[in-house]
């Protein structure tokens, strides 16, 4: 083993908190339970990981073995990454048996006919999740495996989650792969990024459940008061109003907690109304704007716009429905035929 799979090995231990790194090593499965017992796991992790160092020496490990264990811990440690959703569509309707034999070969060929220098491990779970790791190199340079790109990608849905390396220039070789190798046409962005990647799959696989907006506020009604009661009717109607704004954020977001949604966009398009005696467009073209959200948690945060005194309630659905568009975008721009800076398969 040489000195480059040591360290790699060392720093990924030194990742582990300290109370489970016997359990991941475990599932890693390289080193035997006889070698684990070896090992002191309440010394300080410096020394836990020097010992691991030395027993995969013995065992001879590889890079490609090494790398199992960063997937294990990614796989554990999701939120570490800063995860996007990717979308891939088939010609037709046509659906297919999913063979993950078949799946690796084709990706793995396909990214290789590209660029030689390349680390790539695959792990299966049960939730039928593909874990797909790749570490990139260049024609003349071993493989980085401290920027690795990871995918997940859930064989029975058409959606990819992508946790891109810094070397951006190897996104379109990753997405090319992944159409390639699963018989799909061609893949786009949908444009929800987010650390939480439990949060992007409620969303896209609608596992999240969102009351639409149904309410509609009615006008205040004049009423003629006495003064000796007007500080009582503006103690009751600040209670009711509060009242009344925390009952339409429940109806709006509903009772439980928001997906962890971190960044937001789409596209609106809006027609110019004016005076049709008055030409003031050659064209009747629609206005187009790129809107884009950003937040650590931009659900949670809409929904404290009302009750924090800085929005009307019922907020407008262009914020309350943000999972929903970002959905609706990519199916109108479908029919559209429009693709903008997608991958294609040849």
């Amino acid at each position: 083993m040489d000195e480059i799979v040591a360290e790699y090995i060392r720093r990924t231990v030194l990742k582990i908190p300290r109370d489970e790194i016997k359990t991941m090593l475990q599932k890693w499965g390289f080193l035997s339970e006889t070698q684990l017992q070896t090992i002191n796991f309440h010394q300080i992790k410096e020394n836990i990981s020097q010992d691991v160092v030395q027993l995969c020496e013995e065992n001879s490990t590889n890079i490609k073995q090494a790398a199992v264990l960063d997937i294990i811990y990614n796989h554990i440690y999701p939120n570490k990454r800063m995860w996007s959703v990717y979308q891939m569509n088939k010609r037709g309707e046509e659906t297919e048996i999913f063979d993950f034999t078949d799946f690796k070969k084709k990706f793995k060929r396909r990214l290789r006919s590209a660029l030689k220098n390349v680390t790539i491990n695959f792990r299966e779970y049960e939730d039928n999740a593909i874990w797909i790791r790749v570490a990139w190199g260049t024609l003349y340079t071993k493989p980085n495996q401290y920027k690795a790109s990871y995918v997940v990608y859930h064989s029975q849905t058409p959606y990819v989650f992508i946790s891109a390396s810094t070397l951006r220039s190897n996104l379109p070789l990753l997405c090319q792969a992944l159409v390639v190798a699963s018989n799909y046409h061609d893949i786009r962005e949908m444009e929800l990024r987010s650390h939480s990647l439990n949060s992007l799959k409620d969303i896209v696989f609608k596992r999240y459940s969102q009351n639409f907006q149904t309410y509609c506020p009615r006008p205040l009604q004049e009423r003629n008061v006495a003064p000796e009661s007007a500080d009582l009717r503006i103690i009751h109607e600040n209670k009711s109003e509060k009242e009344r704004i925390l009952r339409v954020n429940r109806e709006v977001f509903g009772d439980g907690p928001q997906p962890k949604l971190e960044f937001a966009q789409y596209k609106l398009e809006t027609m110019f109304k004016s005076d049709p005696k008055i030409d003031v467009l050659d064209k009747r073209e629609p206005f187009r704007c790129l809107v884009k959200f950003s937040s650590p948690h931009l659900l949670e945060s809409l929904k404290s716009l009302a009750p924090a005194g800085l929005a009307d309630a019922p907020l407008s659905p262009l914020l309350t429905c943000i999972p929903q568009k970002a959905r609706n975008y990519f199916k109108i721009r479908e029919k559209k035929g429009v693709f903008p800076g997608s991958f294609v398969s040849p």
